[in-house]
């Protein structure tokens, strides 16, 4: 489970992730290396936090194919170690 607790460069994950919609869930399941984690600053004009930005968790993963993908994490988020 993702709780905002930092995620260890170089630990092998599964994540799923979830987006409810009325009839339900859609859900998706990616594995691979972390690469590294952060808060990075998404430009919101709604947001009013620090400095008008809307601050998310991003995850940034190598697959096992190569490709580099960066997941934003939220409260549907579950990471686990494999």
């Amino acid at each position: 489970m993702y709780e905002g607790v930092p995620i260890k460069v170089g630990t092998r994950v599964q994540v799923t992730q979830q987006l409810p919609t009325p009839d339900g869930a859609w859900t998706t399941t990616i594995q691979g290396t972390v690469q590294q984690w952060r808060q990075a600053a998404t430009g919101a004009w709604f947001a009013h936090s620090k400095d008008d930005h809307l601050w998310l968790d991003r995850l940034e993963m190598r697959l096992d194919d190569g490709e580099t993908t960066v997941l934003n994490l939220d409260q549907y988020s579950r990471i686990q170690s494999l």
